[in-house]
């Protein structure tokens, strides 16, 4: 079995994945303003000013082998939001793309479907993952969306799964890409990232 959390650059042609640091930290505090993303009851996006804490813990849990984290950077370079594989399951060779949020002019780009391809594409074909799993709330409606464009199969709703931190219970939806799913789903993702807009 091949290291799951081993720092790695993804590159493509709309968005790069670099490994997080905490140099990243003031184009992400810019990055969280467009949108003002911390606003959003339903999901954990740090505010501008807990942004090196965010990092910060995200790469305590990389040190611990749970997770694995990136920046997300648009063509010019420019750091627009974070992505992560999150509770990693070595053992069976599993991963979740989670933690993940985009300036929100970068949402409903390419760049989100190129960086869900690369992540995908490293799990499955560099790490040999069995699958790959995707966990949003259930009324978070974008990301329920943008998760069911990329292919993935839902497997069901965790109900009452979490507390929020606004003290509602969280019903987390599920869903997942397993490896024989693969090469169709990178067909599929290849098609919408090379037609025209």
């Amino acid at each position: 079995m091949k290291p799951i959390c081993t720092p790695v650059t993804l590159q493509g042609r709309h968005v790069k994945l670099e490994p997080l640091t905490l140099a990243h930290a003031p184009a992400l505090a810019r990055a969280v303003q467009d949108g003002e993303l911390w606003r959003l009851w339903y999901t954990a996006i740090p505010a501008p000013d807990r942004m090196v804490a965010e990092i910060e813990r995200r790469l305590g849990l990389l040190a611990a082998g749970s997770m694995l984290p990136w920046a997300v950077l648009d063509e010019s370079g420019t750091a627009v939001g974070m992505t992560t594989y999150m509770n990693v399951d070595a053992s069976n060779q599993r991963v979740e793309i989670g933690s993940t949020w985009y300036a929100r002019s970068a949402q409903r780009t390419p760049l989100n479907t190129e960086a869900k391809r690369l992540l995908l594409a490293h799990a499955f074909e560099s790490l040999d993952c069995i699958a790959v799993e995707f966990r949003t709330h259930r009324f978070n409606t974008q990301s329920r969306r943008a998760i069911e464009r990329l292919g993935a199969q839902l497997d069901g709703i965790l109900r009452n799964h979490q507390r929020a931190s606004n003290g509602t219970l969280r019903d987390t939806a599920v869903y997942s890409i397993t490896a024989a799913e693969w090469p169709t789903v990178r067909g599929h993702l290849d098609f919408r990232l090379e037609r025209p807009a």
